[in-house]
């Protein structure tokens, strides 16, 4: 494990703590928060930087990503942030040359597993829950990797292939029926096992690509999955640039840039539905059947977290009526309580809320009052150990799941910094709020 603190870190803490000087808890939380997942859950090994998600000994290839992002800000200025972020791209990369469909492995080939499920495995995987967003989240890291220093060295031959296999598997489960992919997994709630013999529900040919399972790592209830479509839109318009401006590979850039378009007209045609209160609003899942879930989950890619990936705008009159919709009683993981409200869920207990909902809830509005109500959030739902949970009960935070979640720690610390102007350059809230930090 990786305890040394480099002063570049130090130096951003003390920034922090000197803005927030006048609510010192954010400043703890934050230097607690924001050392929690340099000192707990980073493993060097040669050229890859493993990276567990906090009480789980496996890396997601989702939370890695998004775990280490804030620290990009560091990487433009320190050669140790940059060398370890490099290496957290390299290890993605690997796992998904390794399996595309895997969304959690092994930092060896151990055979570790979270259960025998019946699905193709190996003993690099821990889990195979095929999941749109496991494939975005290394492309953007990469992406900002580049934004942020300036430096392609993680564009290697290995990635680029990687590339070609990421749009080949959306390509092949825009018809699902064509995809070998299956997952059965016996004595276990019904979401964390596909229907239909392991191949989830029936599909119709949307332009779409399909995904198994939510960032959750729930069962979807149907395979179009709109917030990872969302994500996937975006990562391919920065598969494209890097085709174009690092690989000057035409093939690759046209081959991005029209799936992009084909799965933009699927979410355009099939994503959306017309609610009798809120009006055109995103639907979660559909099956281009004309059947829909209307909800959101806390985990991202989420609806809420549109502008966020960069998709559309804050202000977008269609994602305006989807805010309104999942921030309210409409929502059905939509709570509120005594102490807090937000969005939930069906991953944790009814009534409990995520922390990584309330960051993106104050990182997707202009609302001062709005961001000023989720910094009162935090300071009260911590349960007085100064770092985030996964879901806590909204009439009382001493009750909550997963007290060691580097995730959530990691975008309460972004939430933070972006209440201080501070952004991951290249991704879109620095673009949206003009800063090039």
């Amino acid at each position: 494990m990786t305890t040394t603190l480099p002063t570049v870190m130090l130096d951003l803490i003390q920034e922090v703590k000197e803005h927030f000087h006048a609510t010192p808890k954010i400043g703890r939380m934050f230097e607690k928060a924001f050392k929690n997942t340099y000192e707990t859950t980073i493993q060097r090994h040669g050229d890859d930087t493993f990276v567990i998600t906090g009480d789980i000994p496996a890396m997601w290839l989702r939370d890695s990503a998004a775990q280490v992002r804030p620290y990009l800000i560091l990487a433009e200025k320190d050669n140790g942030f940059r060398d370890m972020i490099r290496g957290v791209v390299h290890q993605q990369i690997n796992f998904i040359n390794h399996d595309a469909y895997a969304n959690a492995f092994n930092q060896a080939p151990n055979g570790a597993r979270y259960h025998d499920d019946e699905t193709y495995m190996t003993d690099w995987m821990w889990e195979r829950k095929y999941e749109i967003d496991s494939l975005c989240y290394p492309i953007q890291l990469a992406y900002l990797y580049w934004k942020s220093t300036g430096h392609t060295d993680v564009f290697t031959p290995d990635f680029k292939k990687a590339l070609q296999t990421i749009i080949a598997t959306w390509r092949l489960e825009q018809n699902h029926d064509q995809s070998d992919y299956s997952f059965v997994r016996t004595g276990c709630p019904a979401q964390d096992t596909l229907s239909h013999n392991g191949k989830g529900a029936p599909v119709k040919e949307t332009g779409m690509t399909w995904s198994g399972f939510r960032p959750s790592d729930d069962a979807c209830q149907y395979g179009y999955l709109i917030p990872s479509n969302m994500f996937a839109v975006v990562v391919l318009g920065y598969v494209a640039e890097i085709a174009s401006k690092v690989f000057s590979d035409v093939d690759l850039e046209q081959s991005a840039e029209n799936l992009r378009k084909e799965i933009e007209e699927g979410i355009r045609t099939y994503g959306k539905v017309n609610h009798p209160e809120f009006g055109d609003i995103y639907a979660y899942e559909t099956d281009g059947y004309g059947n829909y879930v209307l909800m959101d989950d806390a985990n991202v890619p989420s609806l809420l977290s549109a502008p966020y990936l960069g998709y559309l705008d804050e202000k977008d009159p269609i994602y305006q009526n989807t805010r309104k919709f999942l921030l309210s009683k409409h929502n059905p993981y939509y709570y509120e309580g005594d102490v807090a409200k937000g969005i939930g869920s069906p991953h944790t207990p009814p009534e409990y809320i995520w922390h990584i909902a309330l960051a993106i809830e104050g990182m997707t509005t202009t609302d001062i009052a709005e961001r000023e109500r989720i910094i009162d959030h935090f300071l009260h739902t911590d349960a007085g150990t100064e770092l985030m949970h996964e879901g806590f009960h909204v009439s009382d935070p001493n009750q909550y799941t997963r007290p060691w979640f580097s995730w959530a720690n990691m975008m309460f610390s972004e939430f933070v910094l972006t209440e201080m102007g501070i952004y991951v350059k290249g991704s879109p809230l620095a673009k949206t709020n003009r800063e090039d930090r």
